[in-house]
């Protein structure tokens, strides 16, 4: 195994990581934005406030992508199972 073959299959794990971490991460980051502008616009420093609504965001992008983040996990993850014998020799 060379190590350019390990960083293909590292960049390839950090690809795949970051296409399923992003609906998350972006949506958490939109839904706070909105949160911490209504509590600057209202002066209401609670810090709580925001944590429901994020996990309701949450939940719904779980329910609405999850299917889509399973099916490319699996794929990744086959691809590097078809792959060990190329990886080996």
């Amino acid at each position: 195994m060379t190590p350019e073959t390990v960083i293909t299959v590292g960049q390839q794990a950090m690809e795949v990581a970051a296409m399923l971490a992003a609906p998350l991460l972006l949506s958490s980051l939109a839904i706070g934005l909105l949160i911490g502008v209504f509590q600057a616009a209202t002066q209401i420093n609670e810090m709580t406030l925001s944590f429901i609504p994020k996990l309701m965001v949450i939940m719904f992008v779980l329910m609405t992508a999850g299917n889509w983040m399973l099916a490319t996990m699996m794929d990744f993850t086959r691809r590097l199972y078809e792959s060990i014998p190329f990886l080996i020799g």
